[in-house]
């Protein structure tokens, strides 16, 4: 049986924002290897001293390329990077570009966004939502545009526990035409004295601009080719290109590194609550699938509301947060990276009040012990700098870690029991059969390998368990100490109680 994916994208022109990303790089690469398309076009900013052909060019020596250089050498001459950016007017692109793009593109995918959470309101607001309006009216210009894919997020409505595959306007304040028109008419500082009114429910800028951007496709795309792909969170790769691939310390990412670093030993998140993570191979291939689906779905009726797409762990199939700590620990006490600080021990809440009196025991003074340490060695503190970025991003999480969220994938679901069996091999998202254990073992070895720079070796191994049994003696004598000095403390405290009665 011939694959219906492969032979939609053959000799098509296909055009990326957010390509510079993990899934941007992912989705590029899965481009270039599986299918026979014409051209990738990505947009790209410029930086200082830097030339966008030689952003493309290292590339060359970025572990995600290996497989697909390995396999068509040439494939990486397919890829034009387009100068832009998409806090700019206009995209930032260029008339010529814009024109090339009018007249080529057949496939869009809009994953261009920030995802900080606590981006000021004006800024997430030009990326998350303006963008999307200016690459929907870029999408209107492209004369042979099949299939415009816009990347939103599976927490774009997460005021609500159980998230439908539909659009929510019903939960934002205002609508974003409105929103757009206050900002272009305020001065930042006065609109950021907004923010909390504007954003009302949501839990951050990024889960509100991103609903905005939902609605800005709703209402402003309509007679377009157009859907919406909504992933959960995305941890790393599973089985390709290569394993456990990760490009950069954000999110829950973050927050793993850092505890098998030995730097986080108390977590704000409720280890009951089911985590809703999903490789980011699978991701892409979801992206690249729901184009194909969504240029059906055109074809057979112009004015049928964008269909959407989400993607989440399957309710046959799903994982608690708690799972996940304690298959990372275990496989960091199995195979010990050798730059861990710490013995990588860990311990969890729910409750924010609590959280934040334990992280000045757990964290903030040993972190001020060190500090001094380091300034007595003559180098610049950075312990309590950090712990308070890692705090920050804790609390930011919590939203997501605290309760169960249930996500509809009626839609996935149907797109992937209506592929061929071959589609299904070459681009597998199927969650209901993920081996859990399995993925969280690749996201260890992704740490490992691409963060900690510390590839997984037998002698880095027996380095690492050196290190471990050193770290957890020095832990449970620290402990021991710290348990006798507050006994001491308490049966002092009860002996001059005592002695005043």
């Amino acid at each position: 049986m011939t694959s219906e994916i492969i032979s939609f994208y053959k000799d098509k022109t296909v055009f990326i924002t957010g390509g510079t990303g993990l899934l941007g790089k992912v989705v590029i690469e899965k481009l270039l290897r599986a299918t026979e398309l014409k051209r990738i076009y990505f947009l790209v900013r410029t930086k200082r001293g830097d030339t966008m052909e030689a952003r493309v060019e290292s590339w060359k020596k970025d572990q995600v390329f290996e497989v697909l250089l390995k396999k068509k050498p040439l494939s990486l001459q397919k890829v034009t990077p387009i100068s832009g950016d998409c806090c700019a007017p206009d995209l930032g692109i260029s008339e010529a570009d814009r024109r090339i793009l009018a007249a080529e593109v057949q496939v869009l995918i809009h994953g261009a966004a920030s995802v900080r959470f606590e981006e000021p309101l004006d800024q997430a607001l030009i990326i998350n939502t303006r963008a999307v309006r200016l690459i929907t009216q870029l999408a209107r210009e492209m004369r042979l545009l099949e299939s415009f894919v816009h990347v939103s997020t599976a927490f774009s409505n997460c005021v609500v526990h159980q998230i439908q595959e539909r659009f929510y306007p019903e939960h934002l304040t205002c609508p974003v035409d409105k929103v757009l028109d206050i900002r272009d008419s305020l001065s930042p500082e006065t609109f950021e004295k907004m923010a909390p009114a504007l954003i009302g429910k949501f839990p951050n800028t990024y889960t509100y601009t991103k609903a905005l951007g939902e609605q800005v496709i709703q209402e402003e795309a309509k007679g377009l080719p157009v859907g919406i792909f909504r992933p959960a969170i995305i941890l790393s790769t599973f089985k390709e290109p290569v394993r456990g691939w990760i490009d950069g310390l954000q999110g829950l990412i973050a927050m793993i590194f850092a505890t098998a670093y030995g730097f986080v030993h108390f977590m704000l998140v409720n280890l009951e609550s089911i985590a809703p993570v999903v490789p980011a191979d699978y991701c892409v291939n979801v992206a690249i699938a729901s184009a194909v689906q969504i240029a059906k779905v055109s074809k057979q009726n112009k004015k049928s509301p964008p269909p959407i797409y989400a993607f989440a762990p399957s309710e046959s199939n799903l994982v608690t947060y708690g799972e996940l700590v304690n298959e990372c620990y275990l496989n960091g006490l199995d195979v010990p990276n050798e730059k861990m600080i710490w013995h990588p021990f860990s311990h969890c809440t729910t409750c924010p009040y609590l959280y934040s009196i334990g992280v000045y025991f757990y964290h903030m003074l040993p972190g001020l012990i060190l500090d001094i340490v380091l300034r007595v060695k003559g180098q610049k503190p950075m312990m309590i700098k950090n712990y308070h970025k890692v705090h920050e991003g804790m609390l930011s999480l919590f939203p997501f870690s605290r309760k169960t969220f249930t996500m509809d994938m009626k839609n996935t679901d149907e797109m992937w029991q209506s592929m061929s069996r071959e589609d299904k091999e070459i681009f597998n998202f199927d969650m209901s059969t993920l081996n859990w254990k399995e993925f969280f073992t690749c996201v260890m070895d992704g740490l490992r390998l691409y963060l900690f720079k510390n590839p997984r070796t037998p002698e880095s191994v027996a380095r690492g368990r050196k290190i471990l049994k050193k770290f957890y003696v020095w832990d449970r004598l620290l402990k021991t100490v710290i348990v006798l000095l507050f006994g001491a403390f308490i049966w002092l405290l009860v002996k001059n109680v005592w002695a005043l009665l």
